[in-house]
């Protein structure tokens, strides 16, 4: 009977000293009718480490002491969301959580200011980012007595929420060691200057997703990196009708998110490439990746900073802003494949004429892609440039079949065109050691089989 009690005892003990977990600000359509009358701002810090990936924290304590659970030496990511007229929780919250956490051992810090972003006047809820990121700055000087480190700071911000960032790092005169735009807000931000907007200034490193450009986000590059993917506005899988309800305004404007989620997960590389538009980027203009020396064409998402000494220096030295275009497929995880196809040729007839070429993978099935062809001709050798993008990776490559068309005013049928040689290289993997062919005689209009081996 004893024990009994005293199990009970320590039972009802347990009970009352679990702290309860923190909940995201669960709001309505009607707290955005009653924002029309009196307004209300509230912000909660919601703390997660691995050691309570499912349940949220309060950053500090009643008596305002730091909560232990948060390590000031280890990286903290900051995740900031953006305008909620009807006052739902971001569903993609949760999910990014863990793809950050199982990707590395951090503190992230969720700013829940749902109290203040719900509201269907959307200027108030632009007027409140100033005072959301005012707040922010006292929290983290607190963070700073207790040996936290600006450098250590990674601010990731949807929409109002990239802004916000962007006002944080002003208050800190850019000291931030990272922030993170995805597709920043466009409305009342869009011709504003760099102090009324997210700016490259505002952390050491700045990267940009813009995915709806021509509607909810900003067309103007605001990082030291600007991505565009699939020319930063429409975006492949997206309502393309009016019809289509609340996804025909969101889709385009969210895709930012679930792209740098992808970047988390996924095992292909987001590679893109740096390009004055989408239209010459989609025309083969821009398929060297020389400027950022061996570390190639820079990755959207996470992994960007790996570019970010680079991306400084041509800032610096050159006053260069870095705008990169890629295309995605239009369902998670987003990946496309690309490779590049060098050609040179001897005959200067084939100037006038295009290549087409497929792989033929391992299991005999050809892979067929998506092409964009430059040529640059010298006065004796022409060097052809093909870009592809394929929808399925084709690792192991067996074959290249390769056909070669010349202009309608030029055909030749009997004609035989010389390829001094050829290489296929993986942009998306370039530890793969590329493919060479040399000496090849094609026909017009003529598929021909090669089978390349690895370049001597």
């Amino acid at each position: 009977m004893r024990l009994y009690i005293f199990l009970c005892l320590m039972c009802w003990t347990n009970y009352e000293t679990k702290r309860p977990c923190l909940e995201f600000t669960q709001l309505s359509v009607k707290d955005s009718l009653k924002d029309l009358f009196i307004s209300r701002m509230e912000i909660i810090l919601m703390m997660y480490t691995r050691r309570n990936i499912n349940c949220a924290e309060p950053l500090f304590e009643q008596n305002n002491s730091l909560n232990t659970l948060f390590n000031t030496k280890k990286k903290t990511v900051w995740l900031i969301h953006g305008y909620r007229p009807t006052g739902s929780a971001p569903s993609w919250m949760p999910n990014f959580l863990r793809l950050l956490l199982n990707k590395e051992d951090i503190n992230i810090i969720v700013v829940d200011w749902n109290r203040g972003a719900t509201t269907l006047i959307y200027n108030r809820a632009v007027k409140n980012t100033r005072k959301v990121a005012l707040s922010l700055s006292e929290y983290i000087h607190k963070l700073l007595n207790h040996g936290a480190s600006l450098d250590n700071f990674h601010f990731i911000g949807m929409s109002l929420g990239a802004h916000i960032s962007g006002f944080v790092g002003k208050i800190f005169q850019g000291r931030l060691g990272r922030i993170t735009g995805l597709d920043p807000a466009g409305p009342k931000f869009s011709g504003k200057p760099s102090y009324s907007r997210l700016d490259y200034t505002d952390a050491e490193f700045v990267d940009v997703i813009h995915s709806d450009a021509n509607g909810l986000g900003i067309r103007e590059p605001s990082g030291h990196i600007d991505f565009y993917p699939n020319g930063g506005k429409k975006q492949p899988g997206c309502p393309t009708s009016i019809f289509s309800g609340i996804e025909f305004l969101k889709c385009d404007h969210q895709r930012a998110v679930y792209l740098f989620m992808a970047s988390l997960e996924t095992h292909c590389n987001f590679i893109s490439f740096p390009c004055p538009s989408y239209k010459d980027y989609e025309a083969g203009l821009c398929v060297n990746c020389d400027d950022f020396k061996k570390l190639s064409c820079p990755l959207l998402g996470y992994h960007a900073d790996q570019w970010k000494s680079i991306l400084k220096e041509r800032i610096e030295r050159k006053s260069m802003r870095t705008n990169m275009y890629l295309d995605t497929s239009g369902a998670n995880p987003f990946c496309t494949y690309y490779f590049i196809l060098n050609i040179l040729v001897l005959n200067k007839t084939m100037r006038n004429g295009y290549f087409t070429f497929k792989l033929l993978n391992e299991f005999g099935i050809f892979e067929e892609p998506r092409l964009y062809e430059k040529s640059e001709s010298s006065y004796q050798v022409q060097q052809v440039n093909i870009l592809a993008q394929f929808y399925n990776d084709v690792a192991n490559i067996s074959s290249i079949s390769l056909t070669y068309f010349q202009s309608s005013n030029l055909q030749c049928p009997t004609c035989k065109y010389k390829i001094q040689s050829l290489m296929l290289r993986s942009l998306t993997y370039p530890e793969r050691p590329p493919l060479c062919m040399y000496n090849i005689v094609l026909k017009e209009s003529e598929e021909v089989l090669i089978n390349p081996s690895v370049c001597i």
